[in-house]
């Protein structure tokens, strides 16, 4: 935190009041939580379905904060130093937005039912090549995540992506006002979360949020492809750009597409001369993280030999899609999250990647599918047997439906195996798994399938 903010200033703009202490204070950080906090931090005690923040105000002050963010309900010591507010994260978001105003920036924000993290890494590389860039860091996409990323800006920053979560209404709306973005990016309507949102109808409206805080002159970019967004043209009051590699029409189309084990290349024609572009990662939807970012980079003036560098310096990060090669097998770990569009998406990956064994496809529960669930594991089963894996491992209950979905589609029961839990599968894993294989292990951030992950490499290293 650089911008200089005064406790007055912090209370007036989350609507506040505070209490023994200088309105004249100056804060130097942000935190909710007590063990990352700074000498003259503001302290937020959030709250939770399991958690607390007020239970640990007497710790935040021992370990340096001037001041405590409390909510006006709670019960605290008379002497606390306290800002006085009607919900603390609310207020949050209130500060990192008034923050947010001291900076000229531009920023771009992004969006969508599947990608949107590996979009935005992809547009931070592009824009890196030409400007200091500030970036969400791992899942920091959230209404506590995404003002805690904004802190974080300083006067050395040009640009700031961020990443925008959602699972309910309302909540893309509020981060998008504290971001109050130039560009926007929607990556696809998909089904995650349908249980909260009720339809893809739903999905789209949430996801369209995110005009909310569009800046009066700013433009929204879309996957073209994806037919919900397409449907959306000419509805919307602001600049609409749109990528893809199927819909001709749209503003940037790949073309040309070249797929490998390890990468991919396509070309673009832009201004009328043909561009070439190489993404060192495998899979065909890493195509659309690039032509989101080349149309963003286009529209801040990289030079465009500097936007092919940064879609060539592009890597996947956290859990999210990464080959790993073992002495015995070979890895594609995707453990980040789950539904059907990205099962499709990391099969696709299993099906081109070189291996002198079998391919098998570990798949865990797709989360938060509601009434759709079954329908949707029993697709993705079949999309097993489309993309001719020639195993089947599925661990939870849900994915049981990815085994009878496969078995429907004329998968051999004798190449499917069914476990309960993480446990289970890890102690059959020696009796599961060949020299050569290689595997995919894909679910929902919930299954936890990291688990599964760091036994396979054990096993590999003994």
């Amino acid at each position: 935190m650089e911008a200089m903010i005064t406790i007055s200033q912090a209370a007036e703009a989350m609507a506040g009041s505070y209490r023994n202490c200088s309105g004249e204070m100056l804060i130097s950080s942000v935190s909710t939580d007590t063990r990352t906090i700074q000498a003259g931090a503001l302290f937020f005690a959030l709250r939770g379905e399991q958690f607390d923040g007020h239970k640990f105000i007497e710790n935040a002050m021992a370990a340096g904060a001037i001041c405590c963010v409390v909510a006006e309900d709670a019960q605290i010591p008379e002497e606390l130093p306290a800002i006085v507010v009607k919900d603390t994260q609310i207020a949050l978001g209130h500060l990192a937005a008034a923050y947010r105003r001291q900076f000229s920036i531009p920023v771009v924000g992004i969006t969508g039912s599947v990608g949107k993290t590996s979009t935005k890494e992809m547009i931070a590389s592009v824009l890196r090549q030409s400007f200091e860039t500030h970036v969400t860091k791992g899942n920091f996409n959230n209404e506590i995540g995404l003002p805690l990323t904004v802190f974080q800006l300083n006067q050395s920053h040009e640009m700031m992506v961020l990443e925008m979560g959602m699972s309910h209404f309302g909540e893309i709306s509020r981060l998008t006002r504290i971001a109050q973005p130039e560009l926007a990016v929607i990556t696809n309507i998909g089904v995650s979360h349908i249980e909260n949102l009720g339809s893809r109808e739903g999905i789209l409206q949430a996801k369209l949020e995110i005009l909310e805080g569009l800046q009066m002159d700013g433009t929204v970019i879309m996957n073209g492809d994806d037919e919900m967004l397409w449907g959306a043209r000419g509805e919307l009051d602001c600049e609409t750009l749109y990528y893809g590699m199927e819909n001709p029409n749209c503003d940037l189309v790949a073309k040309n597409i070249c797929t490998y084990s390890d990468s991919s290349t396509f070309t673009c024609k832009i201004e009328g001369k043909e561009y070439e572009f190489l993404v060192r990662v495998p899979g065909i939807h890493h195509i659309y993280n690039a032509l989101a970012a080349i149309l963003v980079g286009m529209r801040h003036h990289v030079p465009m030999e500097e936007i092919q560098k940064g879609v060539r310096a592009f890597t996947p990060s956290g859990l999210r899609q990464t080959l790993i090669q073992l002495p015995r097998w070979q890895i594609i770990r995707d453990c980040y999250n789950a539904s059907p569009d990205s099962m499709q998406s990391g099969l696709s990956v299993l099906a081109l990647t070189e291996t002198k064994g079998r391919r098998v496809a570990c798949l865990g529960d797709m989360l938060e599918l509601g009434e759709i669930s079954q329908g949707a594991h029993e697709k993705v089963g079949k999309m097993v047997v489309e993309y001719q894996a020639d195993g089947l491992i599925t661990v939870g209950k849900a994915a049981h439906d990815i085994a009878r979905g496969a078995r429907m589609a004329g998968m051999d029961p004798a190449g499917i195996f069914e476990f309960e839990d993480n446990k289970t599968l890890c102690q059959a894993l020696p009796k599961l798994l060949k020299d050569g294989d290689v595997i995919l292990v894909k679910g929902s951030r919930g299954m936890h399938l990291e688990e599964v992950v760091d036994a396979m490499v054990a096993m590999a290293e003994e």
